[in-house]
């Protein structure tokens, strides 16, 4: 059997400044995500933010992987598109990953790994709001370094959580760099990691057999932490048995 083919979603075409004589527009991905998917034994293909033919690509892949990146703009979720500390907002970005989710929700064959940005996504496509700026509800911001870079974080996942099955632990130190975070649950959403500041860390999409979201980055430690490789093994390892039912539905037919 081949092996399953797992998409992901990429940087916007202005979301990140590659200098360049020939070219002034990309579709990027931190190659981490890749490593980690191919660690796992899965196939990856790049799915560039401006897709309409959504329907078609689900039809060829096993599973999805929603990665990190810009802001959401506020404007989809009732917030404040004047705040400050907003950036790298693409609207292009924004109405294709919305979409997405918005049809994986109910394509219980495809597994989806939801990281960050991705998470956030998920929350708003299905009603939920973010906190623009996690520094104005907390004393204290414990998800950026000093460099509002990279710094590892502390959490603890719920016991009889999927993401906790996955990983194969409850407590774990983390990559997170975030400055945005889960403000209002949608509705089919369960929180199942806080951070030690309550914010939330992890969730999982209650109707759907395998829809996890983390609010850190696996992909940044998953070489080394076993704990945070096996998210992606995990992902992998369902697209194939999903594959494997489509295709001996496929022969009975």
């Amino acid at each position: 059997m081949t092996a399953p083919v797992i998409g992901l979603t990429t940087y916007g075409r202005h979301e990140n400044d590659f200098r360049s004589t020939h070219y002034s527009e990309w579709f990027a991905i931190p190659t981490l995500y890749v490593d980690a998917l191919r660690r796992a034994g899965g196939v990856p293909i790049l799915l560039p933010p401006g897709e309409d033919k959504w329907e078609a690509i689900l039809e060829i892949i096993d599973g999805v992987i929603l990665i990190g990146g810009g802001d959401i703009d506020p404007d989809n979720y009732g917030g404040d598109r004047n705040h400050p500390h907003l950036n790298r907002i693409d609207p292009e970005r924004d109405a294709s990953e919305l979409a997405l989710v918005e049809l994986l929700v109910h394509r219980k064959s495809l597994p989806a790994l939801c990281i960050c940005r991705g998470m956030q996504v998920a929350n708003v496509a299905l009603g939920g709001t973010l906190h623009e700026h996690v520094a104005d509800v907390m004393e204290e911001d414990i998800h950026r370094g000093p460099d509002k870079g990279w710094t590892m974080q502390p959490l603890r996942a719920d016991e009889d959580s999927r993401v906790a099955a996955v990983m194969g632990k409850t407590d774990v130190a983390t990559y997170s760099g975030h400055h945005q975070a889960l403000k209002s649950l949608a509705e089919g959403l369960r929180v199942t990691a806080t951070a030690e500041d309550g914010i939330i860390e992890a969730v999982e999409l209650t109707a759907h057999p395998w829809f996890i979201c983390v609010q850190w980055h696996p992909e940044m430690s998953a070489a080394e932490d076993a704990s945070q490789q096996r998210l992606f093994d995990a992902l992998v390892e369902a697209a194939a048995k999903n594959k494997t039912a489509k295709r001996e539905l496929s022969h009975k037919e």
